[in-house]
């Protein structure tokens, strides 16, 4: 009996999965085998610079262990902040388990950067759900950037997706002081921002503005591409360790690089005006943080993979999805657009049952903070929710679109689209 046979074989005894779904992803991953091998190539360039910037920095066991209390002296923590600015290509790097999510970390560059008076400028059209209490978009949050005076303006995206840059020179004036850039899609269907794209913002702006702020919302971007923003010009990057940088072993924390001066500021943000970096805790936690940074490259390409693999085989099924099999990407995520609230579901729940980790459970939509609908979450992973494991958020609204992040390895994601097949069949 040939390979496929035998795993056909193995995924109709142990999983339930039909021959039909089985025969359409052989001829996917046989489709596929091209882009696999340019992500490869990526993949390498990054895992060479992420060894180099550990060797550049002399890393040794002895910055595995932790610290207690304050956190002075942390050797590993401070050795960490460096490898991460040498991997970035930044003047300094703040990471910190301190730092609870994504938002955490942009939300100590916006404070920590902005004062009374001084004006946002969002130029990638409205950010990610999360962010509207902070900003003030929307009512609720207490302590928004609106209640401390500092004003919130945006340019939308042309209907094409890209940059309006006529937008961008009407809206700049003497009060912007920082131009916030998001570079991955967020629940929206409009296209990641290449790092290209991103310099070509920063030129533009900057020419404009010479001493305007560049601020990149980097998450679920890092380790897509060879280049990340700071290279392309950036002032700030900020992002999440339980997505891509964290390799789906750190356990929680974000991360903050750039210049020095405006990291500084976050951290100022982070813990108190005088203090700032020199404390902070690491509690056992730097050997996770190392070890999943040096696997950070692999598992964002294990994804990308998956990703590549979920667009073309829910293209052949006839379903609308972004990125197509073959689009450039500049993040980790992957959506599909259903049109019924009930498939979506389905396609969600059968998300889960393919997981490693509560496999048995079967998510519903549900009010979650921060969100302006139900959402169903498919995410059976071994951090709670870790956006670089295998997950489907979906906002329950028209037209009812699946967001998919993560997957620290191809095959959980192969298993996981034919098992959310299979239940959108039954």
């Amino acid at each position: 009996m040939d390979s496929f046979n035998v795993m056909k074989e193995f995924y109709k005894n142990e999983f339930e999965i039909d021959e039909s779904i089985s025969k359409t992803a052989q001829i996917v991953e046989n489709e596929c085998r091209d882009i696999f091998a340019k992500i490869d190539e990526i993949k390498e360039y990054n895992q060479l610079k992420v060894i180099k910037a550990m060797q550049q920095n002399k890393l040794s066991d002895s910055h595995f262990a932790g610290s207690t209390g304050y956190g002075y002296g942390d050797t590993g923590r401070d050795t960490l902040d460096r490898v991460y600015a040498d991997i970035f290509k930044a003047e300094d790097a703040m990471v910190r388990l301190q730092i609870v999510s994504g938002t955490h970390a942009l939300a100590l560059c916006l404070y920590g950067n902005l004062r009374p008076g001084d004006e946002l400028l969002s130029v990638t059209g409205k950010p990610y759900d999360t962010l509207d209490e902070l900003i003030g978009i929307r009512e609720g949050g207490q302590g928004s950037l609106k209640e401390y005076g500092i004003t919130y303006r945006q340019v939308d995206l042309l209907p094409s997706g890209k940059v309006d840059f006529n937008g961008i020179k009407e809206a700049l004036n003497k009060n912007t002081k920082m131009v916030y850039i998001q570079r991955s899609r967020g629940y929206s269907l409009r296209p990641s921002l290449m790092v290209d794209d991103i310099e070509e913002i920063v030129n533009f702006v900057k020419n404009i503005k010479s001493d305007i702020i560049v601020f990149v919302d980097n998450c679920y971007g890092e380790f897509v591409e060879k280049r990340e923003p700071i290279e392309a010009g950036a002032d700030l990057i900020a992002g999440s360790l339980i997505k891509n940088p964290g390799g789906g072993l750190a356990p929680t924390g974000g991360y903050v690089a750039g210049r020095a001066a405006y990291v500084e500021n976050a951290a100022y943000r982070l813990t108190s005006p005088g203090i700032g970096k020199e404390v902070g805790a690491s509690l056992g936690n730097n050997r996770l943080f190392f070890q999943g940074l040096f696997f950070a490259p692999h598992v964002v390409a294990e994804r990308l993979k998956g990703a590549v693999f979920t667009a073309a085989f829910m293209e052949k099924l006839g379903f609308d999805v972004s990125p197509s099999a073959r689009d450039k990407r500049g993040d980790i995520i992957q959506t599909i657009k259903f049109n019924d609230p009930e498939k979506l579901v389905l396609f969600c729940q059968g998300i889960q049952k393919g997981s490693p980790v509560d496999s048995f459970v079967l998510p519903e939509p549900w009010d979650m903070p921060g969100y302006d609908s139900k959402v169903v979450m498919a995410a059976g992973g071994f951090i709670q929710g870790a956006s670089i494991e295998l997950s489907a958020d979906a906002p329950i609204k028209e037209p009812y679109i699946a967001f998919m992040q993560g997957g620290l390895v191809y095959e959980h994601v192969k298993l996981g689209i034919m098992t959310a097949v299979q239940m959108m069949n039954r």
